[in-house]
């Protein structure tokens, strides 16, 4: 179905009237002239078969002022919209289990049309599960795939890091509207991906966050990748719930094994006897035909990280962990503060870490 600009702006206003869902938003498009359906009132939408509640939201939401005020408040937030009909939006996602009907992004929506592979895992993250995220994202973001996860702490945010490394870029998909990223300590990794990737959400400004809202975003990152990799995933944790919608819309599911004596890494491993298949090294993903093209591209790949020497690798990891002051550093690296100094430069200058207020010092 193609849908010219006005029909596109009606579709987009139907999605952010408050109590048109899924289905029947599904019903509607069908329906014989939509592409007018900005000039129907609430009696011609009574008569195609909404409540008389849904036909007044109906009404009220596209009326001309409803939708040029919605408009600009895009345009001032500088975000953009595309809908399911528009060749633009993701390929993938378009043949997933209830795909969006329309998608809020800002960046480069030319990433959408990418091969991708999503990558998903505990916010909670050991040191082992950060730097297998980072440097296997950026292995495939130098074949020239795009990174999909969803910008949460731990895994995810290791991840987007690794695959901003390459030409593939990363596609962030948040919960909740693209104006307010959440989490608040993860903006400034937020507006490198907006500057050299894509962010996606199908919620509208204005949407409050809430629990329910990360569901729907996992299914938008299952839905975009022939692939999801699970990295580390506790019992209980939303990572699993990608992987379902994943395994529901008939996509791969990847993990990658950790230490049976880590929480951390219980739940994914759960997946293995569960369909979920191992991977245990970053080319093996080009065994799948999906992904085989892009070999070529992974055997050139340059190293993701710059090497580092000793001390500088104990500091980095330890920073992995989380964010550290200058004296918890101290205390739990055992160095001089003469050498931990010297060391803490040289990895803010390989552009490895950043100093905060506080002297506090986190990875980049």
């Amino acid at each position: 179905m193609d849908l010219t600009e006005k029909a596109a702006e009606t579709l987009i206003a139907l999605h952010e009237c408050e109590g048109i869902g899924w289905l029947t938003m599904n019903k509607l498009v069908k329906l014989e002239g939509f592409e007018n359906a900005a000039e129907w009132r609430a009696g011609d939408w009574r008569d195609r078969g909404l409540t008389p509640r849904q036909a007044a939201a109906a009404a009220a939401c596209l009326k001309p002022e409803a939708v040029e005020a919605s408009r600009k408040a895009r345009e001032r937030a500088g975000i953009s919209a595309v809908t399911i009909f528009d060749p633009r939006y993701p390929p993938l996602l378009r043949e997933s289990v209830l795909p969006p009907w329309v998608l809020y992004y800002m960046g480069d929506l030319r990433l959408a049309a990418k091969t991708c592979v999503s990558v998903v895992g505990t916010r909670t993250a050991t040191a082992y599960g950060r730097r297998v995220a980072e440097d296997w994202a950026a292995v495939w973001s130098s074949a020239g795939l795009a990174v999909v996860s969803g910008m949460a702490r731990g895994i995810d945010a290791a991840a987007h890091v690794g695959a901003l490394q390459g030409p593939g870029g990363t596609i962030a998909v948040l919960a909740g509207p693209l104006d307010t990223p959440y989490p608040p300590e993860n903006r400034g990794l937020f507006r490198r991906i907006v500057e050299r990737g894509l962010a996606l959400s199908e919620m509208p400004l204005g949407v409050q966050l809430r629990r329910g809202l990360f569901g729907l975003r996992n299914r938008i990152i299952a839905g975009m990748s022939a692939a999801t990799v699970i990295v580390e995933a506790g019992e209980g944790s939303g990572a699993l719930i990608t992987a379902a919608k994943a395994a529901e819309a008939s996509r791969e599911v990847y993990v990658v094994p950790g230490p049976v004596t880590s929480p951390r890494s219980i739940g994914a491993l759960r997946l293995l006897g569960d369909g979920g298949r191992a991977l245990v090294a970053p080319d093996d993903l080009f065994r799948d035909a999906h992904y085989a093209r892009h070999r070529a591209g992974a055997d050139s790949a340059p190293q993701p990280r710059q090497p580092l020497l000793t001390e500088e690798r104990r500091v980095y990891d330890l920073l992995l962990d989380s964010p550290r002051s200058i004296d918890e550093l101290l205390a739990a690296s055992g160095m001089t503060f003469g050498l931990l100094h010297s060391v803490l430069l040289s990895l803010q200058i390989k552009r490895l870490i950043t100093q905060q207020p506080g002297s506090v010092y986190t990875v980049l």
